[in-house]
């Protein structure tokens, strides 16, 4: 099976000592997608870039461990100065299961809206979260509700569908590099972009 998308497309993913774990993820995401796969490897002191290099990624290498948010936003840079008009992000671990791709970036190609966060959450989504990451996740969540005015259930989802807009709001100064997580959610909702949840694997 394997979901066709234009050469607009790139899988942004983000990377910190993943090695032994990259070459499957990048596996799981071609049975699904010929789109682009670009990794950002962030200061890892083990084999991942190679990993990554040798599955058929691109490959940016940061100089030291700049945190999550900051190699997302390099994945974003680097998308808008090569030409892509659509993204989605996903972590390197595995957790994401690419059969969800397709469901995340379908509303955002038929402009449908600007973002689409993957909720884990929604319908009969069964990911057990740790006791701690599960009450954050709920308080996150309530706040992200309230000031956005509609029901918000995987804040700090990881996976996620965009467009060039959000890409460039991403690789702006706005971005907060640090915790992008629930406070992004609430920008988005304030600079006027659409967004939705959808649920996936």
């Amino acid at each position: 099976m394997s979901y066709e998308v234009n050469d607009n497309l790139a899988i942004i993913i983000p990377a910190y000592n993943e090695a032994g774990r990259i070459s499957s993820t990048i596996a799981g995401i071609r049975r699904f997608t010929d789109a682009d796969i670009i990794v950002v490897n962030d200061g890892s002191d083990d084999n991942t870039a190679g990993e990554a290099s040798a599955a058929g990624a691109s490959v940016i290498n940061l100089p030291s461990n700049l945190g999550y948010g900051a190699a997302l936003q390099t994945g974003f840079k680097y998308a808008l100065d090569k030409g892509y008009k659509f993204a989605v992000q996903m972590d390197a671990d595995g957790q994401h299961d690419p059969l969800s791709i397709e469901a995340l970036i379908s509303p955002v190609l038929k402009d449908e809206v600007d973002v689409v966060i993957g909720s884990r959450f929604l319908d009969k989504g069964n990911y057990k979260a740790p006791f701690v990451r599960r009450m954050g996740m709920y308080f996150f969540g309530i706040i992200t509700s309230v000031l956005t005015g509609r029901r918000i259930t995987d804040p700090t989802s990881g996976f996620q569908a965009l467009n060039r807009k959000v890409m460039e709001f991403y690789a702006s100064g706005a971005f907060p590099v640090d915790y992008p997580d629930a406070d992004v959610i609430i920008m988005l909702h304030r600079q006027g972009f659409r967004f939705k949840e959808v649920p996936v694997i």
